[in-house]
């Protein structure tokens, strides 16, 4: 539970049994200090955070992201324009990092980070085991949203769509491409499962490469690639102003046909327009 407390509730206090000095010998910055020790204090005696001051600074009124400044109409090269820069950002280690999100069927939520591990007008590949609870909630729920958050950049791309599972031979032919270290921890893994302790992963492994040597590491059957294939693309820059820009790409449904309310037409089928932040 948060509270927010006066100045003048904070006379009636004293702390470890000594009265408050009067806030009126304080300076602004003590009282601002004092009024925070108490912010982080819920009635049932447990803490909590009071987040409120941490601001950034994002991009100036003359720096936003206008629609005359989308590198394309096509929502893929949009998204390959940006995944560009941020891979040539010195500051950003991993362009590819992106949140998954999805869900169970009856619509619980579970999001992880992972890696995009490639992209076409088609959809955005990544891999993982089957058998994971991110797997598990796909193969009842086959929808998921992937979010890059570029913070140098101060830029988001948010995807959502529908998910399908790549080629046998397409899965086979990436996993035999990673180091054999890497190839190795899929088989040992079988992920989100219980295990004792890290040790028991240790000596797992330690048995896989002294019998992996000399061979190739099969690909498990539970491992692969998924492909999500989105129906929206949305482009975030963020503003000093809080008044961000949003610019979203939505493919129509079959069937749908015209233009919504402040909707352009876009290529390949798509419309875009830009959303209150």
């Amino acid at each position: 539970m948060w509270r927010m407390l006066s100045t003048n509730s904070l006379r009636s206090f004293s702390v470890f049994g000594r009265n408050l000095p009067s806030l009126v010998s304080l300076t602004v910055s003590q009282q601002r200090a004092l009024t925070l020790s108490f912010c982080s204090k819920s009635t049932s005696g447990s803490r909590s955070m009071d987040l409120s001051d941490m601001r950034k600074k994002y991009k100036a009124e003359e720096e936003c992201f206008e629609e005359t400044q989308l590198a394309s109409l096509d929502p893929f090269k949009q998204f390959g324009s940006w995944f560009d820069q941020a891979t040539k950002c010195p500051e950003i280690g991993e362009a590819n990092a992106m949140c998954l999100a999805t869900a169970t069927k009856d619509g619980r939520p579970s999001a992880r980070m992972v890696l995009l591990k490639g992209y076409s007008n088609e959809g955005f590949r990544f891999f993982t085991n089957y058998e994971s609870r991110k797997g598990s909630e796909l193969e009842s729920n086959p929808y998921a949203c992937l979010v890059f958050y570029w913070e140098p950049l101060n830029r988001q791309i948010r995807i959502e769509g529908s998910v399908e599972r790549i080629p046998y031979q397409s899965s086979c032919e990436y996993f035999h491409s990673r180091p054999k270290s890497s190839q190795i921890g899929a088989v040992v893994s079988r992920q989100s499962t219980p295990i004792p302790n890290r040790d028991y992963l240790r000596q797992k492994n330690a048995e896989l490469e002294e019998k992996y040597k000399d061979m190739e590491v099969p690909m498990p059957d539970y491992w692969g690639g998924y492909i999500v294939k989105p129906y929206l693309i949305e482009f975030w820059q963020g503003q000093t102003n809080r008044l961000h820009d949003r610019i979203v790409f939505t493919k129509p449904k079959d069937g749908e046909s015209g233009l919504g309310e402040f909707q352009y037409g876009a290529e390949g089928g798509w419309v875009y327009q830009r959303l209150s932040p």
